[in-house]
């Protein structure tokens, strides 16, 4: 999984919140321009090839309030992120 067409997606509006990422993000008090910041600003750190039912990747991203850990997966042309 490559960083760059993470974030091309989330510039050209190709991002899915899932419901637990909605839920999660509400639970720390952080805006998804937050989240897409500190993934803009950020580094795959692990990639879970294998997982189910998509593959993901795990983001370290940064913003002003800390480091953030992000799973994104990509499924057909659409990214689906859970914070």
């Amino acid at each position: 999984m490559d960083i760059e067409n993470i974030i091309d997606a989330i510039w050209n509006n190709r991002v899915r919140i899932t419901d637990h990422a909605d839920e999660e993000a509400f639970d720390d008090s952080l805006t998804f321009e937050e989240i897409y910041f500190s993934v803009m600003h950020g580094e795959i750190i692990e990639d879970y090839p294998n997982d189910k039912p998509y593959p993901s990747c795990l983001i370290m991203g940064k913003n002003f309030s800390g480091n953030h850990y992000i799973v994104f997966g990509p499924i057909i042309q659409k990214i689906y992120g859970q914070y």
